[in-house]
């Protein structure tokens, strides 16, 4: 495998897992970066993502993960900035993170393959891209669901 089909196959994995995730969120590409033998593929989320919300966020994509066959890593609990981490059996890691101001942020990395040129992902973004801009902004985005200050006993995923 090469450093495109690397990027394409973490494509799938960042849009397999966004599509699962209802009521829908609005994401913005991230940079894509190339290191000397992999790819990391970034997805911003620009709905805002309540502290209230954030457990059922991490629980539907921990779920998702897991009926794809792909191992936890890492679940870090915190209330504030909570994340989780998950592996694929062929090496791929991907990664869900909440930061400031509710916005969370998928990644995943590469195994080491062999290089060649990469891309832009062909993924139809949801939110504005943000082009030319130095930063992409912080969640601007709301949500009836996700940006709500309730908890939400019992969130499931659109399948």
């Amino acid at each position: 495998m090469d450093m495109q089909a690397a990027a394409e196959r973490s494509d799938e994995i960042l849009d397999s897992v966004l599509r699962e995730i209802q009521p829908e969120l609005r994401w913005t590409h991230g940079p894509t970066t190339v290191g000397i033998c992999d790819v990391s593929r970034r997805r911003v989320v620009m709905t805002h993502i309540s502290v209230a919300r954030r457990g059922n966020l991490l629980g539907v994509v921990d779920r998702f993960w897991r009926k794809s066959g792909y191992r936890m890593t890492v679940v870090n609990n915190d209330a504030e900035f909570p994340a989780i981490y998950a592996r694929t059996h062929d090496g791929f890691g991907m990664r869900l993170r909440i930061g400031g101001k509710g916005q969370a942020f998928f990644q995943v990395d590469t195994p080491c393959v062999r290089e060649s040129e990469v891309a832009d992902s062909t993924s139809q973004a949801t939110a504005p891209l943000y082009e030319g801009m130095e930063f992409i902004p912080r969640p601007n985005i709301h949500s009836d669901f996700w940006s709500a200050e309730t908890p939400e006993v019992g969130a499931t995923s659109g399948r």
